[in-house]
């Protein structure tokens, strides 16, 4: 047995073999030795990476891991506009609260934590932080009108359609139907249709000039001998919400018949409904937020006995954002270059750009030798593949620099939405960054030293192609789209798939707002920007 590397770029109208020896010498070969079928293959090499563009449309969107909250303006693509329902649940399963008739409601907070990277904190002598916060897109510090309503849209567990026994699914497009049951409040607190939001402070960074504040959160309390304590907790999204309202509606009469359990009580109080709007002249900002590590806390007091003596006793309830969610998002201002490009598909013979845009985007699709008869080829060379290589440039020209780009990419079998084999053994972990995990299969963005921009994504498919060459694998369409979590590789339905045959895409790629757009593989592309398809090899005697 002897040793030998091949080196293959399968772009169109160019190919190259490349073999390295056992002394590791190189030897480049004119890709004119392929006409004399010295390994089997042809000159035509047209379908043997196909891309081209599919466009998404409106994608399924409950029960999403992260969230996006806000306005973002990606020039390329679109604007989205990104609005969240949740269910509330209470904190204990049966609570079964008991309220005296002297009760009164001192204060509720709501409070979602951000996301930021404690390794870039830094902490000063007198106590206080700086914080960095982590995905927010568009200008952080952009003023936004927030909104905050009772839903009063139920989020049912099952969808009756299939005799409850399936998941319930709702869709990004259906702010309609939670514009037209929410609820608000009254001049006395009381619950009513279309009424005052519940987010009513005077504090205008909580309403009407929201934005999303790094600085971290300071909380004075005093004890009953009159010392005060300073905390001080990490940034996180932070509103006061309407007192009377929470005292009508949860802690009352009726609201304590409707806290027996759980089931019961998102019934009765359908949770809440954040309604975002940009403001004119502000560029507007979105974060990605775990609403599951929100809660909203009901402060009241009551008179109490205490060592024989009445006084007023503070006591809590806390609401989860632990139930069904929604993620609702609205598409405006499209950029027509992109809308082209989705509406003017080239499948036979590929696209020169490849637009990945999450959330309600687009993706692309890959097939790899298609019926270009080069795959047969190569199965009756007696190869052993070491290592297989995808690698995709990025398009400055056009995506410009200024951007927020996404951070990883995923490939993935699109006959059968799941991952590679190779994603299943690759088994490389970060501890700092646990997103960036299965590194080896890879996917993660390359970046040029001198201005720290996007170049390239390279994704390692050895055990696919293996596959493919020495166990006559069926040679699926591949999948490419951005992703937000790599860990996460489970499906959410296409509202409007039509006649396509791709009816879902990836939970990953729906959760991640960001776009880019690769080179692609035809004619029109720089020889050095289309797609490279690798392939190292030993050859075995």
């Amino acid at each position: 047995m002897f040793r030998k590397s091949f080196f293959k770029k399968f772009i169109l109208g160019f190919v190259a073999l490349a073999f390295v020896s056992c002394d590791k010498d190189f030897n480049t070969i004119d890709a004119n030795i392929i006409g004399e079928n010295n390994y089997n293959f042809s000159l035509n090499n047209e379908g043997i990476v196909l891309a081209y563009n599919q466009g998404l449309g409106v994608m399924q969107s409950n029960n999403l891991p992260v969230n996006p909250l806000g306005v973002y303006q990606d020039p390329n693509f679109h604007t989205t506009t990104a609005h969240f329902v949740t269910q509330l649940q209470l904190s204990s399963a049966n609570l079964n609260p008991t309220f005296g008739a002297s009760l009164k409601v001192e204060k509720v907070e709501l409070v979602v934590p951000y996301f930021f990277d404690p390794r870039k904190k830094v902490t000063a002598s007198d106590g206080t932080s700086t914080y960095v916060l982590e995905s927010i897109y568009g200008t952080p510090e952009s003023k936004m009108k927030l909104s905050v309503f009772e839903n009063g849209y139920f989020l049912r567990d099952t969808n009756p359609a299939s005799g409850f026994t399936e998941g319930q699914t709702f869709f990004a497009d259906q702010r309609p139907d939670f514009d037209l049951n929410r609820y608000g409040t009254d001049a006395d607190g009381n619950s009513v249709l279309f009424g005052s939001r519940l987010n009513d402070s005077t504090a205008v960074n909580q309403n009407d000039a929201f934005f999303f504040d790094k600085s971290e959160i300071k909380e004075i309390t005093v004890d009953d001998d009159g010392d005060t304590t300073t905390t001080y907790l990490p940034p996180a999204l932070k509103l006061n919400l309407n007192k009377e309202y929470f005292e009508n509606k949860i802690v009352s009469d009726v609201g304590k018949v409707n806290m027996v359990n759980n089931n019961v009580f998102k019934n009765y109080f359908r949770g809440l409904y954040f309604k975002i709007e940009k403001i004119p002249g502000e560029n507007g900002a979105l974060a990605l937020m775990d609403f599951t590590k929100g809660k909203v806390t009901i402060t009241y007091t009551e008179d109490g006995v205490v060592s024989g003596e009445t006084t007023r006793i503070e006591k809590t309830i806390e609401l989860n954002m632990s139930g069904n969610t929604v993620s609702l998002q609205d598409i405006s201002n499209v950029n027509m270059e992109y809308s082209d490009a989705l509406s003017n598909v080239n499948a036979a013979t590929g696209d020169k750009k490849l637009y990945l845009k999450g959330g309600l985007g687009s993706m692309t699709v890959i097939d790899l030798f298609g019926n270009s008869g080069q795959l047969d080829s190569l199965r009756t060379l007696n190869w052993r593949i070491n290592e297989a290589n995808l690698t995709f440039y990025i398009n400055r020209d056009t995506l410009g620099d200024t951007v927020a780009e996404p951070n990883r990419i995923y490939l993935y079998d699109l006959n059968n939405n799941r991952p590679l084999l190779d994603y299943f053994t690759d088994v490389t972990t970060n501890t700092t960054a646990p997103k960036n995990g299965k590194f080896v299969h890879d996917g993660i963005i390359q970046r040029l030293p001198s201005d720290d921009r996007g170049e390239k994504y390279r994704i390692r498919i050895t055990n696919h192609v293996a596959n493919l060459i020495r166990n006559d694998s069926t040679n699926v369409r591949l999948g490419l789209v951005v992703t937000e979590d790599y860990r996460i590789v489970s499906n959410m339905d296409r509202k409007n798939p039509g006649s396509s045959t791709i009816k879902k895409a990836p939970m990953a790629s729906v959760m991640n707002p960001l776009g880019t757009i690769l080179y692609g593989n035809t004619p029109a592309v720089p020889a050095d920007k289309r797609i490279k398809f690798e392939i190292f090899y030993t050859e075995i005697n």
